[in-house]
């Protein structure tokens, strides 16, 4: 235990601090003007301390309860001061504050000396009842105020703990798209390397002896382009998962949208499309991005929705394209995060600067909007 903690642990809370003094207050004026106490002095000496040890019912409530029962028999025989109160007040901190088998324990250390004060006097059927209801009653209530306790905080631990790992899982989730995206981009970004290389040599070829300084710088550009040919394949190898090859096909565009719709309609999923606006020549990781975030759009319509129909348009502006997926499925009925899959879509708009949104439509169904800038600022 360190000091703060040590401190907050004897220190007691201002509530019971405000009780006890109560307490003592209730005891005093006893002490001075009942007529009942035998001895004022002894009254307000025993009676009183043990009640000024109720502050630290919490921290010690097994102290506090040998105390408190100690001075209900030395100053209050007949059961009429304030030291019954504060035993009924002592067998609820007991049942709220200790864990059995230290709570029984605790239980007995009011209720034998209790019950035995009261056998010396001669026990009466009425005396278990007061002893029922007095001490064993608040005890009770304190063990189920002490058990739900225990289960909201369990409770709350253990939805902390599932936030955590839907967290983590989450990161991981994102990485995971991350690197998928990335060894897509890579086959992009090597292909324009390859055409770089390609037409730089070709032009090279062409030149005559007049062009020798052009000829030659124009090598170390084919050259500068060779060599980044070769640290793409290292970072593909870094980026691939074990026995994964270099794609050999090039990646996917909108170009190719209609296959895509074909696969989706013969799997059950009725699917239209619109086009607006004049069609633009795309970055080729825009027009994949764009490919992707319609093919997961319906992916979660055919897989999840319960979809039977689904819209796609595409629209084209000077500097940006919008994608919109609507379908007639079920709706959103939590959060958007979503899978594996959009995911994705989210990691793909943010790498580009675009925007999504992902709601439930006007009459149900699922809508994924997304935009796109189709050139980089300057």
């Amino acid at each position: 235990m360190d000091a703060g903690s040590h401190a907050r642990f004897l220190v007691p809370p201002r509530v019971d601090i405000l009780i006890a003094a109560a307490f003592v207050l209730l005891t005093v004026a006893e002490a001075l003007f009942s007529s009942g106490v035998r001895s004022p002095v002894l009254h307000l000496v025993v009676a009183g301390l043990a009640m000024a040890t109720l502050a630290w019912r919490r921290s010690f409530p097994l102290v506090v309860a040998t105390a408190v029962i100690a001075s209900n028999i030395a100053v209050n025989p007949n059961d009429q001061f304030s030291t019954l109160l504060g035993l009924v007040l002592v067998a609820f901190s007991i049942g709220s504050y200790t864990e059995p088998p230290r709570c029984y324990l605790g239980l007995a250390i009011v209720l034998v000396p209790f019950v035995a004060a009261m056998a010396l006097e001669g026990l009466e059927p009425s005396d278990i009842a007061a002893a029922l209801v007095f001490l064993v009653g608040p005890w009770a209530v304190g063990g189920v105020v002490r058990q739900r306790a225990a289960s909201t905080e369990e409770a709350l631990a253990r939805a902390d703990r599932l936030e955590r790992e839907r967290e983590v899982q989450a990161a991981a989730v994102a990485q995971e798209e991350r690197t998928r995206i990335a060894r897509e981009l890579h086959d992009i970004v090597s292909h324009s390397i390859s055409v770089v290389t390609i037409q730089t040599q070709a032009v090279r070829r062409r030149l005559g002896p007049e062009h020798a300084k052009e000829a030659h710088d124009l090598a170390n550009v084919e050259a500068t382009a060779r060599e980044a040919m070769a640290e793409m394949r290292r970072l593909f190898g870094v980026l691939r998962t074990d026995g994964e090859a270099p794609s050999l096909t090039p990646q996917p565009g909108l170009s190719e949208l209609d296959r895509l719709l074909d696969q989706v309609r013969s799997a059950g999923l009725q699917v239209d499309i619109t086009t607006d606006g004049a069609a633009v020549d795309l970055p080729p990781g825009v027009d994949l991005a764009a490919y992707r975030i319609v093919q997961e759009a319906l992916t979660n319509a055919l897989r999840h929705s319960g979809a039977t129909r689904a819209t796609v348009v595409v629209r084209f502006a000077p500097t940006r394209l919008d994608v919109e997926v609507a379908d007639d499925g079920r709706g959103i009925s939590g959060p958007t995060t979503g899978g594996h899959g959009l995911v994705g879509v989210r990691e793909r708009v943010a790498l580009y600067g675009g925007t999504i949104d992902v709601s439930t439509g006007p009459t149900g169904g699922v809508t994924l909007s997304a935009s796109l800038p189709v050139r980089e600022d300057s």
